[in-house]
């Protein structure tokens, strides 16, 4: 078995559906991960619009009827509930299926429970349809860093605290998922999300701003991973301008990215969550800027895959 990854959505802060956007995308943060069997999907910004299209797609195709069609199991990991990172998911049209199991995870805030906070921001004030109205099981579950997901060869997800945790009694099909919190993104934080399977590990660090001198925390839970998806909002020259620096806007830049990457002893490093003002023309640039680096990276576009 393997891990496959795709980019649903690269963008950060708003979606920008523009002709000058279209080699890297306009959808807001979106990463769909299939460990094995299991789908796993980071952040729900509007990328998830068009991967609910093509499983919804898939779904009926399955059987002629209801009864015969295959059900969606799928599991959401929610860095923290930003707009860009929650914008989509009401529109996630697999909801809308009585057959569809959907386990969503995420963080809350000092004030308010997730469900509560995803509820209030997504449905009852600005959709025509409540959650409770919706077909499919929706299950929405707080996580912390004091613990870790693990989900079960057969499907069931089994959340346990982090100082709990045996090793020795994860199966080889199993998937375990850890979050890291970051407090550097105004004003609750971000988790980064670590995903390991069959020996592979993926780390996704959306909306996380670097500390002078590294973030040691951080590069500890990243450590050795094979895929490092890290915040690359800015440009140096943006991060620093005296006109409108960026500096505690809670986002890195590209090489705040290659830093992390190197010290971490990251196999691969993707770019993410590019500002919306850096269009096709001003990525490309930045790509060629970046060629002579040592870090094995890339720039993550909408659609790219990546198999492990």
């Amino acid at each position: 078995m393997t891990i496959k990854v795709k980019f649903r959505g690269v963008r950060g802060s708003y979606p920008t559906p523009r002709s000058s956007h279209l080699k890297y995308g306009g959808n807001t943060s979106c990463v769909e991960v299939i460990a094995g069997d299991k789908l796993i999907i980071l952040d729900a910004g509007t990328g998830i619009t068009e991967l609910g299209e093509n499983l919804t797609r898939e779904h009926i195709l399955s059987g002629n009827t209801e009864a015969e069609r295959i059900a969606l199991h799928a599991t959401v990991i929610l860095s923290h509930i930003h707009q860009d990172h929650i914008q989509g998911l009401p529109f996630f049209s697999p909801i809308f299926t009585k057959s569809t199991e959907l386990k969503i995870y995420g963080p809350d805030t000092a004030k308010e429970k997730l469900k509560d906070s995803l509820t209030a921001l997504l449905f009852d004030k600005s959709f025509p349809v409540s959650l409770d109205e919706i077909h499919g099981a929706v299950d929405i579950n707080s996580i912390s860093q004091r613990q870790a997901l693990i989900i079960k060869e057969s499907g069931e997800h089994v959340l346990i605290n982090v100082s709990d945790f045996d090793e020795t009694k994860v199966g080889e099909k199993d998937v375990v998922i850890n979050v890291f919190k970051t407090m550097a993104h105004p004003k609750n934080g971000c988790l980064c999300v670590k995903i390991q399977y069959e020996g592979k590990t993926i780390v996704y660090a959306t909306d996380k701003e670097c500390y002078v001198g590294s973030d040691k925390k951080f590069i500890e839970f990243a450590y050795g991973c094979d895929i490092l998806i890290h915040d690359a909002q800015y440009t140096h020259q943006d991060y620093i301008s005296p006109i409108m620096p960026k500096q505690g806007y809670g986002h890195s830049t590209f090489n705040m990215a290659i830093e992390t990457a190197k010290l971490a002893k990251a196999k691969k490093l993707y770019f993410f969550h590019y500002d919306p003002n850096y269009d096709d023309t001003i990525l490309d640039m930045l790509e060629k800027d970046f060629n002579n680096m040592t870090v094995d990276f890339n720039f993550s576009k909408e659609k790219l895959e990546i198999v492990l």
